[in-house]
């Protein structure tokens, strides 16, 4: 089976082929700015990816001839986790959706494309996957709901690779993921569904590189409407410069932890509050998973510096074993959903945009 792999970002296009679950070509570029700068909004700058991509393919002397086209998930409305085949409806949304970001011309390319090679364009776990239990739901204010954004594609792909290594199905075990980059996610999967997780986009639960997680709520208020913050800087505040960024000036993993190494011990201090933060977090999915936890993977950019990992490991391997997956394959974990729907080992859902 060949699988062509669209992953659009803020500031660069991933691209890929794969042949079953085997990379057989990659590439990417960061876009200038200046070029990016043109488009007034996302949506603008479809045909300036698309040729983009058209391009790349010509220049590698690869053929439009794909068995699917599966593209990285946009700010669709709340869905279940899985694989779903592009139609028009989620179309609709993407072009018309809410929030702005690149990750929602991915679905819409992908559709293009396949339309030309004659086979289907997919997505697969968005950042929008919502499968919280009621009780999660509630925030004590009606209302004001939780929502479930999260790292869906990393998490899940994980999850459901730790499960084949042990020979046992995802949706046979219950699992804390943590998702450890410039968002920490961690969500609580229960049977195959993740049951509980906090908001990494918007503020929620352990603070991050760049996010400043749940804060106190009447001091942010108080902040709010002191007049010597916009809206806009406090949004910032939250996510984007908050975290470490705040309290170090940078939100470089490699370089802040080289400091704690030569002993720089503010920094040592505010990663070390970072990890506790984490380890909380971790045992608060715990609970929501009635204490029965098989295991506990640690993934994303971060599971790769040891000092952060060995730390996190010492505070919650009394809860269940530490399992250590680094990095973020998007683009593995994208192929590897688009081949599952191909082969009939994942279910092919359909989008209908409509509440949860």
């Amino acid at each position: 089976m060949k699988i062509f792999v669209i992953n659009p970002g803020s500031t660069s296009t991933k691209l890929a082929v794969y042949e079953d679950e085997k990379s057989v070509w990659m590439t990417g570029a960061h876009h200038p700015v200046s070029e990016l700068a043109a488009f007034h909004h996302i949506s603008d700058q479809y045909e300036y990816r698309r040729d983009f991509i058209l391009k790349c393919l010509e220049e590698a002397g690869i053929e439009l001839k794909f068995d699917a086209v599966i593209g990285r998930g946009g700010l669709l409305k709340p869905l279940k986790g899985g694989v779903y085949a592009v139609n028009d409806k989620m179309k609709h949304d993407l072009i018309h959706a809410q929030m702005e970001h690149a990750c929602n011309l991915g679905a819409l390319i992908a559709d293009e494309i396949a339309v030309r090679c004659s086979c289907p364009a997919y997505i697969a776990d968005p950042v929008v996957v919502d499968e919280l239990c009621p009780e999660a739901r509630f925030t004590g204010i009606p209302g004001m709901e939780r929502k479930s954004v999260f790292h869906a594609l990393n998490q899940k792909a994980v999850a459901r690779r730790y499960a084949a290594s042990i020979g046992r199905k995802y949706e046979d075990l219950n699992l804390i993921v943590v998702h450890l980059g410039g968002g920490i996610s961690i969500g609580a999967h229960r049977k195959g569904k993740v049951i509980d997780v906090n908001n990494a986009l918007d503020g929620e639960g352990p603070f991050s590189t760049e996010r400043a997680g749940t804060l106190p709520a009447g001091q942010l208020v108080a902040m709010c409407f002191s007049g010597e913050y916009t809206q806009k800087q406090i949004k910032q505040m939250i996510s984007g410069r908050g975290g470490l960024t705040a309290y170090l000036g940078t939100n470089d993993m490699i370089t802040i932890s080289r400091n704690v190494e030569e002993g720089d011990e503010h920094a040592k201090k505010v990663v070390d509050a970072m990890l506790y933060t984490i380890a909380k977090q971790i045992g608060a999915m715990h609970v929501a998973l009635v204490g029965k936890v098989d295991a506990i993977i640690f993934t994303g950019g971060i599971a790769y510096d040891t000092y952060c990992t060995d730390r996190l490991k010492a505070q919650v391997e009394y809860i269940a074993p530490v399992v250590i997956c680094p990095g973020e394959d998007e683009m593995g974990s994208l192929a590897y959903n688009a081949l599952g729907a191909l082969r009939g080992t994942l279910p092919l859902l359909e989008y209908t945009g409509e509440d949860l």
